[in-house]
């Protein structure tokens, strides 16, 4: 990769993770003979310790959460005392964020061939006639948390039999279920618990997880149990390099003349050519579907381009028929000349060795990838991290990530995707434009040595737990004694869905009354509200819905939507009839909506001081509205422009952490005549960008207001919020985590080498004042203020 000189700057740094020596395999003394002996035929000796400690707790009825790294064997910890289980005339219910990884999970279940265990999915896909048989035989159902919450619960009695004998609720890659989303995951487990004791059953509860910090934590807000936790990775595994890559600046210019970086993408498919080429089995994770697809497409045109450069042509004055046939010398001028094999064979197929993985694929159009990876057909394959749950792959040499994937958990997860089996691997984090990856490819103290982030949650939040109290009255009506399962916040939110008449309140406890189905008031994937419906105008094809909160966002005119791996634009967003209508087409730019936001402070849970100023973390109420959106050239990161919009503002009661400053601590800056609104403007910005380093969120799940004079306040005040109703945690995680984040904002801004401000330090995407006013030295000495002890005020 570095055979290109002008390269080697852009490796930041190198580090080399040792490999793993594997523990003793065995089998507990109860595992069932006949899975001992299914597995043994495909190699399988036995279980690594840490697979034995999980699965010796779940059979003894410990629930447990493993918590380890790709490859490292988790679902052979579940599925031993899972089958035991099965074999036992007990029933299983597995539960998945993705249909996917269920369809994955049932055929290696039915390749073992167990009689007696009668495996099957309930999903949306489950054909209705198929539905009775899984409910009145299958004893191992595996399902989604969708299809648990609005086709199960609510039809309890249907799987009374089912029920009465579950013994075992696996939650696999539970990891994903963080913020909003595993909130109301946490509660539709609280209403699966009250079903099963309604019919006399107390399941153990196995969860499965990559590496997470306090991972038993984590899953006793998810299941509300205790919960004992496996953490010690024993299976083997290879050394593997991994390099902190930054792209280059550019000599284009974008918003206010900042320089503009070479992106990510643009750089992973010239690495993926490189390493295709040397021979090296590869992997690109890239964030969205379009960039997959970019990333292999540019791939292939490199390596199309070597295959030309170096079938030499047939001099003018030889005939080729009467011409002895030599090898052509290769091109050595190619950028990738380094990498071409001394005798390059069928170099007129090298560009079909790269292929793009995106969600929608059928489970034949899977298999088939991943016998090409394994048979060395396919030698390079871009994808975006639906990898993760949908498809098998093992042998890889190399991956690539094309921007921070948004945890270390997640890092680790997608580099561990090569190596499997003991080998050495390379794994590249390339930088996109953006603060934290900025940061982060200039500080690998805050990657390397450092434990992976706690997953953070909130099911205590109103907005969640409301619709769920509505959900479990509606299966079986609420008494008091069920109220300690819901959580300590029950009681107030029970009181005001009785007072908006959701709930009626009788002697027995309380009952939902109305018609509709009270699973529709959680939308658990959304942001709520109702949903837009994304269809496409000239067929009229339902291709996807929206939730309206992020219909501003997503689907307001002019957008570029993508829907399994097609691109098509927004022609129209009627937010009445609640429809976006988009047309197919294949733009080379992406879009960005920019919003204007307002922020008033309803009520102040804690604060403390901070430096010479203060830290805050209470109940907001924030006024958005989507003004414009930017359109960006997917290829060069290019600016191409700033398009109007007219969309309606929206309220938002959310959380939010803030911090302020008195005038007698900024007098140097207004000294200096720094602009203090620019220089809060831009560290707001940056602040956002590093806040999902120490909350597992995505910079798309926070927003933030600055103001030089808040109404509020009376003082320069900065706030970050949650971008959900309610709020999801990720305020109050970096109200707990202050000083690390906003010193990390800090040295991000510091890190970069622009002069004024650039989308790797400042600049947001989607500010709609237009990245204006912001101050890059100014950000650099409010934060230095705000971070340096004030004496006289000792922190609490």
């Amino acid at each position: 990769m570095l055979g290109v000189p002008a390269r080697h700057e852009r490796v930041t740094h190198v580090e080399h993770v040792p490999a793993r020596q594997p523990g003793q395999a065995r089998w507990p003394e109860w595992a069932p003979d006949v899975l001992v002996t299914r597995l043994a035929n495909r190699g399988v000796t036995g279980l690594w310790p840490h697979q034995y400690e999980a699965a010796d707790l779940a059979f003894r009825g410990r629930n447990v959460i493993i918590s380890t790294g790709t490859a490292s064997g988790k679902s052979l910890a579940y599925l031993t005392p899972a089958v035991a289980s099965c074999l036992d005339g007990g029933t299983v219910l597995y539960l998945t964020p993705t249909k996917a990884l269920a369809a994955d999970q049932l055929r290696g279940l039915r390749e073992l061939r167990i009689t007696q265990v009668r495996a099957a999915c309930f999903d949306g896909d489950t054909p209705f006639e198929e539905r009775t048989w899984v409910r009145q035989h299958a004893n191992y159902v595996l399902t989604n948390p969708d299809m648990l919450h609005r086709g199960v619960l609510p039809r309890h009695a249907q799987w009374s039999s089912f029920f009465r004998r579950l013994r075992m609720v696996v939650v696999d890659e539970c990891h994903g279920y963080r913020g909003v989303f595993g909130s109301h995951v946490a509660q539709i487990l609280r209403r699966l618990r009250r079903v099963c004791a309604r019919y006399g059953s107390r399941p153990t509860f196995v969860l499965a997880s990559a590496t997470a910090s306090e991972p038993g934590v984590f899953a006793m807000r998810l299941t509300g149990l205790e919960m004992a936790e496996v953490t010690t990775d024993t299976s083997p595994k290879g050394s593997t390099t991994v390099a902190l890559w930054e792209p280059p600046l550019t000599d284009l210019r974008g918003e206010g003349g900042a320089p503009v970086r070479r992106t990510a993408t643009a750089e992973a498919a010239d690495l993926l050519a490189d390493l295709v080429l040397a021979n090296v089995r590869t992997l690109a994770f890239v964030r969205s579907r379009r960039g997959a697809e970019t990333v292999a497409l540019t791939a292939r045109a490199k390596l199309a381009d070597v295959a030309f450069s170096v079938s030499a042509p047939w001099p003018p004055d030889q005939d080729p028929a009467t011409t002895e046939a030599t090898d052509p010398e290769p091109d050595t001028s190619s950028p990738l000349a380094w990498a071409i094999p001394d005798h390059a064979e069928d170099l007129a197929t090298l560009p079909d060795k790269v292929a793009a993985y995106r969600a929608g694929y059928l489970a034949e159009d899977r298999r088939l990838l991943e016998k090409a990876l394994r048979a060395g057909t396919l030698m390079g394959l871009a994808t975006t991290n639906a990898l993760e749950l949908g498809v098998d792959v093992s042998g890889l040499d190399a991956v690539l990530i094309a921007g921070w994937p948004g945890t270390r958990a997640s890092l680790w997860q997608q580099a561990g995707r090569a190596g499997r089996d003991g080998q050495d691997a390379l794994a590249v984090l390339i930088a996109r434009d953006d603060p934290l990856d900025t940061y982060l490819v200039h500080h690998p103290q805050a990657l390397f040595g450092q434990p992976v982030e706690a997953i953070v949650l909130d099911p205590d939040n109103p907005y969640v737990l409301g619709p769920h109290l509505c959900a479990a009255a509606a299966e079986i009506p609420l008494t008091d004694d069920d109220l300690p399962v819901f959580g300590a916040t029950a009681p107030d939110v029970l009181e005001d869905l009785v007072a908006r008449n959701l709930l009626r309140r009788r002697p027995a406890g309380w009952f939902w009354t109305r018609r509709e189905r009270a699973t529709d008031l959680a939308d658990i994937r959304g942001g709520g509200g109702a949903p837009i419906q994304v269809v496409e105008s000239s067929t009229g094809r339902l291709l996807g819905s929206v939730d309206e909160p992020s219909a501003h966002t997503t689907v307001h005119t002019g957008a570029v939507y993508l829907h399994q791996g097609e691109t098509f634009l927004v022609e129209a967003l009627d937010l009445d009839s609640g429809v976006a209508l988009v047309e197919a087409a294949t733009p080379d730019y992406s879009t960005f909506a920019r919003d204007i936001t307002d922020i008033s402070i309803l009520g102040t849970q804690r604060s403390r001081p901070f430096g010479p100023g203060t830290l805050h973390f209470g109940e907001v109420e924030v006024t958005r509205q989507v003004v414009s959106y930017l359109k960006r050239r997917m290829q060069s990161g290019e600016m191409l422009g700033d398009e109007p919009l007219d969309l309606p503002p929206r309220t938002l009661r959310t959380r939010a952490v803030g911090w302020t400053l008195p005038a007698s601590a900024l007098a140097p800056l207004a000294a200096a005549d720094i602009d203090l609104g620019g220089a809060a403007h831009a560290a707001e910005h940056a602040s956002i960008g590093l806040l999902p380093l120490f909350a597992t969120c995505d910079r798309w799940d926070i927003g933030g207001v600055s103001t030089e004079l808040h109404a509020d306040t009376g003082l320069l005040t900065v706030f970050v919020y949650d971008g959900h109703e309610g709020g999801a945690g990720f305020a109050e995680r970096g109200y707990g985590r202050a000083t690390d984040w906003l010193t990390a904002t800090r040295e991000a801004i510091a890190s970069c080498e622009c002069d004024r401000g650039c989308p790797s330090c400042i600049q947001s995407p989607k500010c709609g004042n237009g990245n204006e006013p912001l101050h890059k030295r100014g950000a650099l000495q409010l934060l230095d203020i705000l971070l340096t002890p004030d004496p006289a005020r000792p922190p609490d």
